[in-house]
């Protein structure tokens, strides 16, 4: 058990902060480093290659989303088999995890480079900055590999409970990003291609660092006998995984048809919405982060079937939540001209960001308590409710973008950002609340080891009089 942390025994609001900490200055450290990238592009390049940066964040979300939600799924089946003491699934598990990992970033590579030009012709990239698009996308893909590996080494770290080793590991990756950032544009005059490249390094220093404390874990030491292939645990992965992954895109789907219709604006929309996507990144994050504390607390305490904690750590999260909100949303609310001037340059842009800032700060509870109830959700083995909530943020961000960017332009932006995490915080609310409940009224009729050897083998159980079904 050495080098990992259970969750499922102990104060669950005390194991929570312990866990949560780390992995939200992980999480600030990596906007950081996003961050340095944009203000370093932006003050020392001009706002058109500042567009250009963030022009292509829609991209890198699309496909980097994909393989985010995929490691993520990963690790819930990861900390189920931690919390149920499954030691030999859980080696099988990761080793698995990581030749599907290694086969995904292998194609998508190869797939999102040669058609990445097409893809920004097809969001209507303006052609003052399509060069330094392309400049600076082949490169933040063409490491895809190194992404990756972070993802799901990093991912696999915080299944076992240790969100401590991807915080130092950002701490020096993040360091050594911005002083690269700066070497390569202020020094070596390399553009936009500096910051990709200065990305790309930090990233594989991350996930090295990752890579050598899992190697170093007894528990997951693995033998010959865990690299033999069992379809079964392929089988599962791709089922947690695929949803999870799906949900991303399909998100990311939104955010490209928005910036769709922001590019048709002109490069000033563009810019002033590449510096507000930041600020929303950096300000979600302590909500993100309560959302991955609630996936590897509840996937740990639903494979030991201890039902009961997952309430206890939800009231802890959403509390988590609530906070970030007040204080973040606030900021985003009473100060939008001094966060926007932090990053642009020019008035145009400066006054749209001012715009759009206060709209989503107000609402930034949405999103926060968003993360919370889908990580949930997909704690407890359900990642189809998650990619439907996904579908149905997509759907709703390019209908409001669609029906009222003629009306109020720039605005409809952050009408779009609200309305899509309020339409899927309703979705997930209601799922884990009927699959929680649902699953502590069998604890409550089945003995301990019945319920935890159901949960684990992920068989639904709803209570129909005395009859149990299979599916």
């Amino acid at each position: 058990m050495e080098q990992t942390y259970n969750l499922t025994q102990g104060k669950s609001s005390k194991l929570i902060l312990n866990f949560f900490i780390p992995l939200l200055l992980t999480n600030l450290l990596q906007q950081i480093y996003n961050f340095a990238d944009t203000a370093i592009v932006g003050k020392g390049l001009g706002d058109n290659a500042l567009a250009a940066v963030g022009n292509m964040s829609s991209v890198t979300f699309l496909i980097i989303g994909f393989t985010v939600g995929m490691t993520n799924g990963f690790s819930v089946l990861i900390a189920k088999s931690f919390g149920a003491d499954d030691y030999p699934t859980l080696r099988k598990t990761v080793v698995t995890s990581v030749k599907l990992a290694i086969a995904i970033a292998v194609s998508l590579t190869v797939i999102s480079t040669l058609f990445l030009k097409q893809m920004l012709y097809i969001m209507q990239t303006p052609a003052k900055i399509l060069s330094d698009s392309l400049a600076y996308g082949y490169i933040i893909l063409g490491g895809l590999t190194a992404t990756i590996g972070y993802n799901l080494f990093a991912a696999i770290l915080r299944a076992l409970g240790d969100s401590r080793t991807p915080f130092y590991s950002i701490i020096i990756s993040t360091i050594i990003n911005i002083i690269l950032d700066c070497v390569f544009i202020f020094g070596m005059k390399t553009g936009v291609s500096g910051a990709a490249i200065a990305t790309i390094i930090a990233q594989i220093i991350s996930a090295v660092i990752c890579f050598a404390k899992i190697r170093r874990i007894e528990i997951i030491r693995i033998s010959h006998e865990d690299m033999i292939n069992d379809i079964s645990i392929y089988t599962n992965l791709l089922k947690n995984g695929l949803p999870m992954a799906c949900m991303n895109s399909v998100t990311a789907v939104g955010c490209v048809v928005v910036q769709y219709f922001v590019n048709g604006l002109g490069v000033a929309y563009t810019s002033a919405y590449s510096a507000c996507s930041k600020y929303l990144n950096m300000f979600m994050m302590p909500g993100l982060t309560a959302g991955l504390t609630m996936s590897s607390f509840t996937s740990q305490n639903y494979g030991a079937g201890k039902y009961e904690r997952i309430q206890e750590g939800l009231f802890t999260c959403l509390g988590i939540a609530f906070i970030a909100y007040i204080l973040l949303g606030s900021v985003m609310v009473f100060f939008p001209r001094t966060l926007a001037g932090f990053m642009i340059t020019g008035d145009e842009p400066l006054a749209l960001a001012t715009e759009f800032l206060p709209i989503c700060g107000v609402m930034l509870f949405a999103v926060d308590f968003l993360f919370v109830f889908r990580n949930g959700v997909q704690g407890m083995g359900h990642p189809f409710i998650p990619m439907c909530s996904g579908i149905l943020e997509m759907f709703i961000r390019i209908s409001v973008i669609v029906v009222f960017i003629p009306r109020l332009q720039f605005k409809a932006t952050a009408l779009a950002e609200i309305c899509a995490w309020s339409g899927a915080l309703l979705l997930n609310v209601c799922a884990f609340t009927i699959i929680l409940h649902r699953n502590m009224a069998i604890s409550r009729e089945y003995s301990p080891a019945q319920t935890r050897s159901f949960s684990w083998l992920h068989i639904y159980l709803p209570h129909h009089g005395n009859h149990v079904r299979h599916h």
